[in-house]
């Protein structure tokens, strides 16, 4: 079985900078209103299609930031489940094999600890990592 890892890949803080909020939102809206042509004032269903796109734009924001609590839930439940298990892992080229004996979630990805059959542990081993499950 082979275990593909499940860690969100995210914009960062470069896609940060680039959100604008309903206050910014607003602000733009409400300069528009008072920078408008009066003999060519906006359209009523133009306005109405703006703030529409951008509710619907805030919805799928909020939805994406809720998969992502989601994907990082389900990848720590996925790691509960290895404990006790014996499973290989590829570390720095080489093939180690061991039973999870820990698991450290304080990091928001789910690192595992193995005790190899000479007794030796290994820890901070991602899910990425593991090559199979037994």
């Amino acid at each position: 079985m082979t275990i593909t890892s499940t860690a969100p890949v995210g914009g960062g803080a470069a896609a940060q900078a680039g959100n604008i909020g309903i206050q910014d939102f607003l602000k733009i809206l409400t300069s528009q209103l008072n920078n408008q042509d009066p003999l060519k004032p906006i359209d009523n269903q133009d306005f109405v299609a703006q703030i529409a796109q951008f509710a619907s734009l805030e919805q799928s924001r909020q939805l994406n930031e809720k998969l992502d609590s989601l994907l990082t839930a389900q990848s720590s439940m996925q790691s509960i489940g290895l404990l006790g298990k014996t499973i290989d892992i590829d570390k720095n080229g080489n093939t180690l094999t061991g039973k999870v004996s820990a698991l450290d979630l304080s990091s928001g990805q789910p690192l595992l600890t193995i005790t190899t059959s000479s007794g030796q542990f290994e820890s901070g081993i991602s899910l990425a990592q593991v090559i199979t499950i037994r």
